[in-house]
C-alpha cells in the first residue's frame, strides 16, 4: 500500500507564534490595568475615607476683609475652601474641648452624627453689622420678647419670641457677665438631649480687626457656654496676623459704614 500525501498543517505548530505574541500583549495589558487599578483605588480610597476632609496641619494664609490670618488646612471644613489667599467666607470645625483640627485618630469623633456634643462650627466672614449678638440684644431682640424671662438651662435667663417675628421656635438665652456685654444664643431646644444635633445653637462675636464669627453648637453643650464663648475668642485672636497687605493704607474699620440691624 501507498502512503497518502501527508496534509500541509500535519507539521504546523499547534500555537503559532503570532498567538503567542498576542497572548502575551493581553497579559502585559492585563498587568498594567491591574497596576492602574490599584493606584487609583489606593489614592481615591484614601480620599473616600478621609470624606472631604484634610488630615494636613499645613498652615493656609487667608485674608478676609481688613484681617490676615494663618489657619491649619485641617480645620477648615469644606475642601474648596482650603487655599490661601483672599476669601469673603471662611468655614472651620474643631473639636470640643480640644479646639483642634480633623485627624485620622479622631476621625470617628467628626463623622459620627450620633456625636453633637463634640464639635464646634465656626463661619468666619468680613463684619455686616456694627454690633455682635450681645450689642443686639437691649436695642434688637428685647423689642421681640413674649414676656418675662423664665429660668433657663445652666443658669441661663429664657426668652421667648413673639411669634411672627422670623424666630419661630427658636429662644434667646442669655446672661450677665462681668465687666462684658450679657452674654446672648440664640437655640432650637430639643424636647430631649437624643433630639439634639451639632448646631441647634449659635451665636456671633466680633473678633480681629472687622471679623463675624458666627459660631454654631449642640444644645447638649449649654453647660460650657462661658468656656466655648471664651475658647473661640481666644482661637480665632491668636490666628490673626495682621491687617491684609492691601487694607493696610484705608481708613481704620470704624470708620466703615456699616448696618445696624
Amino acid at each position: 500500500m501507498t502512503d497518502q500525501a501527508s496534509s500541509p498543517n500535519e507539521h504546523a505548530p499547534l500555537i503559532s507564534n503570532r498567538f503567542i505574541t498576542i497572548a502575551m500583549a493581553a497579559v502585559g495589558m492585563l498587568a498594567l490595568l491591574s497596576v492602574g487599578i490599584s493606584i487609583i483605588g489606593q489614592t481615591f480610597g484614601e480620599r473616600w475615607s478621609l470624606g472631604g476632609h484634610t488630615d494636613s496641619p499645613s498652615p493656609l494664609d487667608i485674608t478676609i476683609g481688613l484681617d490676615r490670618l494663618q489657619l491649619p488646612a485641617n480645620t477648615v471644613r469644606f475642601e474648596e475652601q482650603r487655599a490661601s489667599g483672599p476669601t469673603e467666607r471662611l468655614d472651620l470645625s474643631l473639636l470640643w474641648p480640644e479646639m483642634t483640627g480633623y485627624t485620622k485618630e479622631n476621625r470617628r469623633r467628626f463623622d459620627d452624627v450620633s456625636r453633637a456634643d463634640t464639635l464646634l462650627f465656626l463661619q468666619l466672614s468680613q463684619s455686616t453689622m456694627s454690633r455682635d449678638m450681645s450689642g443686639r440684644l437691649d436695642p434688637i431682640y428685647s423689642l421681640l420678647f413674649d414676656g418675662p424671662p423664665e429660668p433657663g438651662p445652666h443658669g441661663l435667663s429664657l426668652h421667648r419670641f413673639k411669634a411672627g417675628t422670623g424666630y419661630d421656635g427658636e429662644v434667646l438665652l442669655t446672661a450677665t457677665r462681668d465687666g462684658k456685654p450679657d452674654y446672648a444664643v440664640r437655640c432650637i431646644l430639643p424636647k430631649s438631649p437624643d433630639e439634639a444635633n451639632g448646631g441647634d445653637c449659635q451665636r456671633d462675636i466680633h473678633v480681629g480687626r472687622d471679623l463675624t464669627v458666627l459660631y454654631r453648637f449642640s444644645s447638649t453643650l449649654l453647660g460650657d457656654w462661658q468656656a466655648i464663648d471664651a475658647a473661640i475668642e481666644a482661637y480665632v485672636n491668636a490666628r490673626v496676623t495682621g491687617a491684609a497687605p492691601s487694607k493696610l493704607k484705608q481708613m481704620p474699620p470704624s470708620s466703615a459704614t456699616k448696618h445696624s440691624s
